[in-house]
């Protein structure tokens, strides 16, 4: 009998369907990846409906400590659905808690995608192969937020050769004003498209003279199949932002 799985996470959802797609039965409404998923919606991350997801019979609830929050975790379980929280705050740690979802989890064989992301990683230049500079990195911008301590973008970004300006924040994803971010006198802006969706016209202006880096936040916060691709799609980015001289 197939296992019925349902994913609160969109980058887990894209794993699972790259390796055993046939066990999905219910996904988010922010679940973009793969784009051809024809399965029950089941809300959003931060509001998914969870009488439905009950009503699914899942064997199985795939979560994120960061991603979801622990009210519908907590009613899921009260209703007797099995979840699974996956915690990432690292690369090498994405690459764990996959090989564990995937293999001992959902019975799956493990993958060549992840072994093939493995390798891109681990194949790393010593400098990271990127721009080598200071970088606010902004999540957010109504109120101003950025990437601070202990986040697994945090440490895609290290390992691609960027020091994080709020590296040592005490906080996960303090908000700053935007006077004092620039204040910080940052070499590099790095602009994802998610989770607030930063453009070529809207952000940059906010840090005039300051080089900006727009970037795929699923390859700078998913962990996935994205895994495979991210450091030479990012690489590329913040180098085209380098500063001239």
């Amino acid at each position: 009998m197939t296992m019925r799985v349902v994913s609160l996470v969109p980058s887990l959802t894209e794993a699972v369907a790259a390796t055993g797609r046939e066990l999905l039965v219910g996904v988010t409404d922010w679940c973009s990846e793969p784009a051809d998923l024809d399965v029950v919606r089941v809300g959003g991350t931060k509001n998914p409906d969870v009488a439905r997801i009950v009503g699914l019979r899942p064997d199985l609830v795939i979560a994120n400590e960061e991603e979801n929050r622990a009210a519908d975790i907590a009613a899921l379980r009260a209703a007797g659905v099995a979840v699974r929280v996956t915690e990432v705050r690292s690369v090498p740690q994405a690459f764990a808690e996959l090989g564990r979802l995937l293999t001992e989890d959902l019975g799956l064989g493990r993958p060549g995608w992840l072994a093939e992301a493995e390798r891109a990683w681990a194949d790393l230049p010593d400098d990271g192969g990127g721009p080598g500079l200071r970088a606010v990195v902004p999540i957010w911008r109504r109120p101003w937020m950025v990437l601070g301590r202990d986040t697994f973008a945090g440490d895609v970004l290290r390992r691609l050769g960027v020091e994080l300006v709020h590296a040592d924040h005490p906080e996960r994803y303090p908000a700053i004003p935007v006077e004092r971010l620039r204040a910080e006198r940052p070499d590099l802006v790095v602009l994802p498209d998610e989770p607030y969706r930063f453009t070529a016209d809207d952000g940059p202006e906010a840090f005039p003279g300051v080089p900006a880096a727009l970037v795929s936040g699923r390859h700078l916060t998913w962990y996935g199949p994205s895994l495979v691709e991210a450091p030479a799609v990012l690489t590329a980015a913040l180098r085209g932002a380098r500063p001239a001289g």
